[in-house]
């Protein structure tokens, strides 16, 4: 394992290791210490590689990656994989906002609360929350799942698309053309798979499912004051 004291080195060192590794792979396992709440770490990364971040990162940690697998051992600041491709990234802690915006793939586990906006524009990541999700999550989302554990807050879903929301516990509101679906099979089917890929023991049917009503994809005079 290749291990990068951010004491020692800089966000810039660190990252052009982790890029180096696209073109000729010579170590797949990387250890990042003393983080310190530094933005920009281990982005852009299109390898697969096993990153472990002991401690707490800041803002836009592991976004646009590609294929690689990164494990913050702490909180997280705004936008955690923002942009993803493919791989997947958890987080051992909470996480700020905008967590997985614009996510186009891959997998991204909080193991504690996300603030508002997680998911935001999401276009096929895939996010598990442990804990509860802060209001206007899945703002815009339009394809992948959220799965929420605990609780969401205000305009859950507001003017989504075609994203599955899965949601355990209490939500505070519905967004913008969001409503409660029925659960059928294939979507229990659907959620027990996304838990164990997340390493998350819940019983698929003690949730909830929230999707799009399809009345904001054309333009109506009617819904004016929804848009």
């Amino acid at each position: 394992m290749k291990t990068i004291d951010l004491d020692q080195s800089s966000v810039r060192d660190l990252n052009q290791a982790l890029h180096d590794q696209a073109l000729e792979c010579t170590e797949r396992e990387w250890q990042v210490t003393h983080p310190a709440g530094k933005h920009n770490l281990a982005c852009g990364l299109d390898q697969n590689l096993s990153i472990d971040i002991v401690g707490h990162a800041g803002y836009y940690c592991a976004g646009m990656n590609k294929k690689a697998h990164v494990v913050v051992h702490g909180n997280v600041g705004q936008g955690v994989a923002e942009n993803m491709m493919s791989g997947s990234v958890r987080v051992k802690g909470d996480a700020s906002q905008s967590a997985g915006a614009t996510g186009h793939g891959g997998l991204l586990v909080i193991e504690g609360n996300a603030a508002a906006r997680c998911g935001i524009s999401m276009k096929g990541i895939d996010i598990v929350v442990k804990g509860n999700v802060g209001h206007m999550s899945c703002f815009m989302g339009q394809a992948g799942n959220l799965v929420v554990c605990g609780d969401a807050g205000d305009a859950l879903g507001d003017s989504l698309y075609e994203v599955h929301i899965y949601v355990k516990g209490q939500v505070k509101s519905l967004g913008a053309d969001c409503i409660e679906k029925e659960m059928r099979d294939e979507h229990l089917q659907e959620l027990g798979a996304l838990l164990n890929r997340a390493g998350v023991d819940e019983d698929p049917a003690s949730f909830k499912r929230y999707g799009s009503a399809r009345e904001l994809y054309n333009f109506k005079v009617d819904n004016a004051a929804a848009y």
